[in-house]
């Protein structure tokens, strides 16, 4: 077999079982499992797949960077949207995060609900300059680039005094072994911290998330109330999911 050909195995088997176990494979195609795990260091270089201790989950399209997310499954992402702005209730205080689908949220929202955000994206607080009955709280510190937020201490001291009725949670991954993981140490941190300012704390998953794996854990499943997502109800992910105690929601 072609390294070509191995590669195109490997990426098909990931996306059939959500993981590889490298000596698995070697022992299956009677290869020396250091030349999968070669194959497994080439493709995770090339971003087509995550790491782990003893071979790989799938990686998240959704870590590439902010301009070309806005084009990754855009009708997934209005879907959830649409679901998750639902959620915000009149006069409500929310925290929305950032990212590509938390931006659709604020698309999805009636411009004459009143509520209160609180937001550290510098793309969902211009976004909702449109809402005249959202009074708008932005959370300052230094921005993250890739996605189009602030983040370290000042914007932890800023978060840290905020109630919330609702946290709307941007992940990159959403994987039954992995949990919820996004691409950046901080932004975990942040994440994790505005969690803890809420009293409920929704996942947006839009479809391309689900299955992926980014290098940093944000949250266990048990402490979010519910991953929204519009992946079918017969995916097999969804099903690993649920098994492994996620509280998923299907938008349609």
């Amino acid at each position: 077999m072609l390294p070509a050909e191995r590669r195109d195995l490997l990426l098909a088997r990931l996306s059939a079982d959500g993981k590889l176990v490298a000596k698995d494979i070697a022992a299956e195609l009677g290869l020396p499992e250091d030349t999968v795990r070669r194959d497994l260091r080439e493709l995770a270089a090339a971003g087509l797949c995550q790491r782990v201790y003893g071979g790989a989950l799938p990686a998240a399209p959704a870590a590439a960077d902010y301009q070309t997310r806005t084009a990754v499954a855009p009708g997934s992402k209005k879907r959830v949207a649409a679901l998750a702005a639902s959620l915000i209730r009149p006069g409500a205080t929310v925290l929305l995060d950032g990212g590509t689908t938390a931006l659709a949220v604020v698309g999805a929202l009636p411009a004459d609900r009143p509520a209160t955000i609180v937001t550290h994206s510098v793309t969902v607080a211009a976004a909702l300059v449109g809402h005249p009955a959202v009074e708008v709280l932005v959370l300052g510190g230094r921005l993250f680039k890739h996605s189009a937020v602030t983040c370290g201490a000042a914007t932890a001291e800023a978060a840290s005094g905020i109630t919330a009725d609702l946290f709307l949670l941007g992940v990159t991954g959403v994987h039954h072994r992995a949990g919820l993981t996004t691409g950046d140490a901080d932004e975990a941190a942040m994440k994790r911290l505005l969690a803890s300012r809420a009293a409920e704390t929704y996942v947006l998953a839009s479809a391309e998330k689900v299955g992926a794996v980014s290098p940093y854990a944000v949250l266990p499943f048990p402490e979010v109330t519910g991953i929204i997502t519009d992946r079918p109800g017969d995916d097999p992910e969804l099903a690993r999911l649920t098994a492994a105690g996620a509280p998923m929601i299907r938008a349609t």
